[in-house]
């Protein structure tokens, strides 16, 4: 399946990218230009020496980390600096425009092969140790999309001609129907069952809100980002550097939380357990991963493999689900054959490129496969879009 998505490969327009490439360019010059005048001084923004040169030496910031020959610059330190001085956030922003640029912008322009006209990325099926896919030359999965500039960059990414579309079908909030699966935790599954917004749900009862209208989107996003927290087994110290709170505040809302979904509170202890007593542990399909280091006894180092054991099962269940999927549709097209083909696979989403009069059959396929791999408590969403690119489609 991999193999003749690779083979097939995804028409890129280097028109759009060429405007995206000078739009980009003109923002990192401001940025330039914000952050001399935040330091007051020119400086070579890209070497790390003199930026904590300036940080440290000008501005009398705090550095938090060290590395060996000097201080620390990398993103983790800058957030940590981010509500301290405005030329924290200039420069991530400065940093991620270059990132956008270098990697996506000039990396896909390379990438297009000179034969085919076409960007050809290959999969990897075992770097993850969740079982999940990784791509190279060019790394399509990891395009941010958390930024407008990010999401432009899926709007180079088109259909081989006018009789064709893209389609992107994607997972809705797949790991916490995954994890409401695991736990049996029924506060979760009915909140599915009942297709209520899960964030919205959780906050009403952590923050003990009556009806709905009392979610605000602040109350929502901290529910969010408890929600995949748990999932990644964070504590309340990884919780309030996310929420920016006190730890104390944080630890509250955790309690809170496994008050509210109980069995989810069991579900990790259960699995922190069985991952002591057997060294491993696997996900619903039976797909394991080992932890050597899950009784080691520096707590440091145990707990991030008590963290691995919480999330493989969840994260490693999910990409199970979707090569499943995977391997009947890509069979069902060869079967039917039918000139539309999958492209793309970006951890919870496929991409494919559709002959318009077979679009109708392609979404039943699509839907049919995607939500029937695995059967879970809870049901299964799939979210579907067609458009003339990527950014459309999704």
């Amino acid at each position: 399946v991999l193999g003749d998505m690779e083979y097939e490969g995804i028409s890129v327009d280097e028109k759009v990218l060429n405007v995206l490439d000078k739009e980009l360019q003109n923002y990192i010059e401001e940025y330039e230009e914000k952050i001399y005048a935040e330091a007051g001084e020119k400086f070579n923004i890209n070497s790390p020496a003199q930026l904590a040169k300036i940080l440290t030496g000008k501005l009398h910031l705090e550095l938090s980390k060290k590395t060996k020959t000097g201080f620390s610059t990398d993103s983790s330190v800058l957030e940590d600096l981010r509500y301290k001085h405005p030329i924290a956030a200039s420069i991530l922003e400065y940093r991620m425009m270059s990132k956008l640029k270098s990697t996506y912008i000039d990396g896909l322009l390379k990438s297009i092969s000179k034969r085919t006209g076409r960007v050809h990325t290959s999969f990897n099926q075992i770097r993850a140790a969740t079982g999940r896919l990784s791509s190279v030359n060019p790394n399509l999965q990891n395009i941010p999309i958390r930024t407008e500039a990010g999401r432009n960059i899926r709007k180079a990414f088109v259909p081989k001609n006018d009789e064709y579309e893209l389609l992107s079908a994607d997972y809705s909030q797949i790991e916490l129907r995954v994890m409401a699966h695991y736990s049996g935790d029924e506060n979760f599954i009915s909140a599915f069952k009942k297709n209520r917004d899960i964030h919205t749900e959780t906050a009403m009862r952590v923050f003990k809100l009556k009806s709905k209208d009392e979610v605000t989107p602040n109350r929502r996003r901290k529910a969010k980002e408890v929600n995949f927290g748990i999932i990644y087994g964070i504590g309340a110290f990884g919780l309030a550097s996310r929420l920016e709170m006190k730890n104390s505040e944080a630890k509250e809302i955790i309690d809170r939380y496994f008050t509210e979904f109980p069995k989810v509170y069991e579900y990790l202890e259960r699995t922190r357990k069985f991952a002591r007593d057997n060294g491993y542990v696997t996900t619903l399909m039976g797909r394991r991963r080992y932890l050597p280091q899950i009784n080691n006894n520096n707590n440091a180092v145990r707990s991030e493999a008590e963290r691995m054991a919480i999330n493989m099962p969840i994260q490693g269940t999910a990409a199970d689900m979707i090569k499943i999927a995977m391997i009947v549709i890509h069979k069902i097209f060869k079967e039917k054959k039918l000139k539309s083909k999958m492209l793309l696979q970006v951890h919870d989403e496929l991409v494919f490129e559709v002959y318009k009069p077979e679009l109708e059959e392609i979404k039943k396929i699509v839907l049919r496969e995607m939500k029937n791999t695995i059967k879970l408590d809870g049901p299964i969403e799939v979210e579907i879009g067609v458009g003339k690119n990527w950014y459309e489609a999704h």
